[in-house]
């Protein structure tokens, strides 16, 4: 069985949830956050709509350095619609679910490492960074949408079975 095989249902699963819960973020409160120390629902939106875009270069590259010192760092995405996070995330699936059927089983145990300024971050075999990098990293910036839609009173998708507004 194939890295593909294995790893694309659950991928699909987390990507259909991930859209439901994108779905229902509300644009008028697009900068509401329930602490100072939290980021808005918005950035959450975005942050969790460009997650699914680092799985090509993460399977196809060795490295990414994301605030090199010679060159432009990282810009986070700063979308303001529903609309534009949502196709966005559509894009970000359709080229990370064409990069896992594509890549080279033996390509999944070499290394990749997240770099800032030249110093790595972590180190990961590419076949672990999908799984922890993209599909953890993507559950729990979601959860934190889902807490925010919760906290709003919005109704929070089932994803797992029913939501508590799902019965």
């Amino acid at each position: 069985m194939s890295y593909a095989d294995t790893i694309l249902p659950e991928f699909d699963q987390e990507m259909a949830s991930t859209r439901k819960v994108l779905e229902r973020v509300p644009e008028d409160k697009w900068d509401w956050k329930c602490h100072p120390k939290s980021n808005t629902i918005g950035w959450n939106a975005n942050h969790v709509a460009e997650i699914p875009g680092w799985v090509e270069g993460s399977l196809f590259q060795d490295a990414w350095d994301f605030a090199p010192v010679d060159g432009p760092k990282y810009e986070f995405p700063t979308f303001r619609t529903r609309q534009e996070v949502l196709d966005f995330f559509d894009k970000n699936v359709a080229t990370a679910r064409k990069a896992i059927q594509e890549v080279k089983d033996e390509e999944l145990g070499k290394m990749w490492s997240l770099l800032q300024a030249g110093e790595v971050i972590v180190t990961l075999p590419k076949g672990a960074v999908v799984r922890s990098f993209v599909l953890n990293h993507l559950i729990h910036h979601r959860a934190h949408i889902c807490v925010y839609l919760r906290l709003n009173d919005i109704p929070v998708p089932g994803m797992y079975g029913p939501s508590g507004d799902e019965g």
